[in-house]
Protein backbone atom coordinates (compact mmCIF):
# COMPACT_ATOMS: atom_id res chain seq x y z
CA UNK A 1 0.00 0.00 0.00
CA UNK A 2 1.43 3.41 -0.95
CA UNK A 3 1.82 6.21 1.59
CA UNK A 4 -0.73 8.38 -0.24
CA UNK A 5 -3.28 5.57 -0.18
CA UNK A 6 -2.71 5.01 3.55
CA UNK A 7 -3.32 8.68 4.38
CA UNK A 8 -6.58 8.69 2.43
CA UNK A 9 -7.97 5.36 3.64
CA UNK A 10 -9.78 5.72 6.97
CA UNK A 11 -13.12 3.86 6.76
CA UNK A 12 -13.73 4.15 10.53
CA UNK A 13 -13.20 7.92 10.70
CA UNK A 14 -10.52 7.73 13.41
CA UNK A 15 -8.15 10.24 11.74
CA UNK A 16 -10.49 12.79 10.13
CA UNK A 17 -13.70 12.32 12.12
CA UNK A 18 -15.71 10.96 9.17
CA UNK A 19 -15.02 7.92 6.99
CA UNK A 20 -12.41 8.78 4.35
CA UNK A 21 -11.70 6.90 1.13
CA UNK A 22 -9.16 7.33 -1.67
CA UNK A 23 -10.33 8.90 -4.92
CA UNK A 24 -12.61 6.59 -6.98
CA UNK A 25 -12.82 3.96 -4.22
CA UNK A 26 -16.00 5.02 -2.42
CA UNK A 27 -18.39 2.25 -1.38
CA UNK A 28 -21.74 1.78 -3.09
CA UNK A 29 -24.63 3.86 -1.80
CA UNK A 30 -22.60 7.09 -1.51
CA UNK A 31 -22.33 9.87 -4.10
CA UNK A 32 -20.96 13.39 -4.49
CA UNK A 33 -23.20 16.40 -5.16
CA UNK A 34 -22.49 16.24 -8.87
CA UNK A 35 -23.28 12.53 -9.02
CA UNK A 36 -26.53 13.16 -7.15
CA UNK A 37 -27.43 15.95 -9.57
CA UNK A 38 -26.92 13.72 -12.63
CA UNK A 39 -29.42 11.30 -11.08
CA UNK A 40 -31.91 14.12 -10.44
CA UNK A 41 -31.30 14.16 -6.69
CA UNK A 42 -30.03 16.60 -4.05
CA UNK A 43 -28.59 16.01 -0.54
CA UNK A 44 -31.76 17.39 1.06
CA UNK A 45 -30.22 18.61 4.32
CA UNK A 46 -28.59 15.33 5.29
CA UNK A 47 -25.18 15.44 7.01
CA UNK A 48 -21.99 14.48 5.16
CA UNK A 49 -21.65 10.70 5.29
CA UNK A 50 -18.01 10.36 4.15
CA UNK A 51 -15.34 12.04 2.08
CA UNK A 52 -12.98 11.27 -0.78
CA UNK A 53 -9.39 12.50 -0.72
CA UNK A 54 -6.57 12.65 -3.22
CA UNK A 55 -3.22 14.37 -3.41
CA UNK A 56 -3.20 17.66 -5.29
CA UNK A 57 -0.34 19.93 -6.25
CA UNK A 58 -2.70 22.84 -6.89
CA UNK A 59 -4.20 22.99 -3.41
CA UNK A 60 -2.37 24.74 -0.59
CA UNK A 61 -3.18 21.91 1.83
CA UNK A 62 -1.91 19.32 -0.68
CA UNK A 63 -5.16 17.36 -0.92
CA UNK A 64 -8.49 17.65 -2.74
CA UNK A 65 -11.60 16.65 -0.84
CA UNK A 66 -15.06 15.67 -2.13
CA UNK A 67 -17.90 15.08 0.31
CA UNK A 68 -20.17 12.05 -0.05
CA UNK A 69 -23.87 11.78 0.73
CA UNK A 70 -26.11 8.76 1.15
CA UNK A 71 -28.25 7.89 -1.86
CA UNK A 72 -31.11 6.47 0.21
CA UNK A 73 -31.57 9.80 2.06
CA UNK A 74 -31.30 11.99 -1.04
CA UNK A 75 -34.38 13.88 -2.19
CA UNK A 76 -35.50 14.75 -5.72
CA UNK A 77 -34.41 18.08 -7.18
CA UNK A 78 -36.97 20.84 -6.86
CA UNK A 79 -38.36 21.87 -10.27
CA UNK A 80 -37.75 25.38 -11.60
CA UNK A 81 -40.81 27.60 -11.18
CA UNK A 82 -41.83 30.32 -13.62
CA UNK A 83 -40.63 33.00 -11.17
CA UNK A 84 -37.19 31.37 -10.91
CA UNK A 85 -36.94 31.26 -14.72
CA UNK A 86 -37.93 34.94 -14.87
CA UNK A 87 -35.37 35.95 -12.23
CA UNK A 88 -32.66 34.04 -14.09
CA UNK A 89 -33.60 35.76 -17.37
CA UNK A 90 -33.43 39.20 -15.72
CA UNK A 91 -30.03 38.42 -14.18
CA UNK A 92 -28.63 37.26 -17.53
CA UNK A 93 -29.99 40.39 -19.25
CA UNK A 94 -28.19 42.52 -16.66
CA UNK A 95 -24.91 40.71 -17.40
CA UNK A 96 -25.35 41.37 -21.14
CA UNK A 97 -26.32 45.07 -20.87
CA UNK A 98 -23.48 47.57 -21.36
CA UNK A 99 -23.42 50.27 -18.64
CA UNK A 100 -21.99 52.84 -21.08
CA UNK A 101 -24.38 52.56 -24.05
CA UNK A 102 -27.26 50.74 -22.29
CA UNK A 103 -27.59 48.26 -25.18
CA UNK A 104 -27.83 44.46 -25.04
CA UNK A 105 -24.45 43.33 -26.35
CA UNK A 106 -25.65 39.82 -27.12
CA UNK A 107 -22.91 38.31 -24.95
CA UNK A 108 -21.86 38.55 -21.31
CA UNK A 109 -19.89 41.76 -20.78
CA UNK A 110 -16.25 40.99 -19.81
CA UNK A 111 -15.53 42.08 -16.25
CA UNK A 112 -12.02 43.07 -17.28
CA UNK A 113 -13.46 45.78 -19.56
CA UNK A 114 -16.60 46.70 -17.62
CA UNK A 115 -18.38 47.58 -20.88
CA UNK A 116 -19.00 46.07 -24.29
CA UNK A 117 -16.08 45.75 -26.71
CA UNK A 118 -17.50 48.44 -29.01
CA UNK A 119 -17.52 51.01 -26.18
CA UNK A 120 -14.16 49.88 -24.79
CA UNK A 121 -12.33 50.17 -28.14
CA UNK A 122 -14.22 52.74 -30.27
CA UNK A 123 -11.31 53.59 -32.58
CA UNK A 124 -10.60 49.99 -33.59
CA UNK A 125 -14.26 49.38 -34.41
CA UNK A 126 -14.48 52.38 -36.76
CA UNK A 127 -11.36 51.35 -38.68
CA UNK A 128 -12.77 47.93 -39.48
Amino acid sequence: MSAAFGKCYDPNGARYGIPTYPWRLAPDGLATRRQLRTQGLRPGGQPIAAQLMRRSRCRKAGVSVAFLYRLDLAKPVRPMTSRKWAALAVAMLARRTCPACQLDAGYVIPTSLGMCVTCAYPNEQRAA
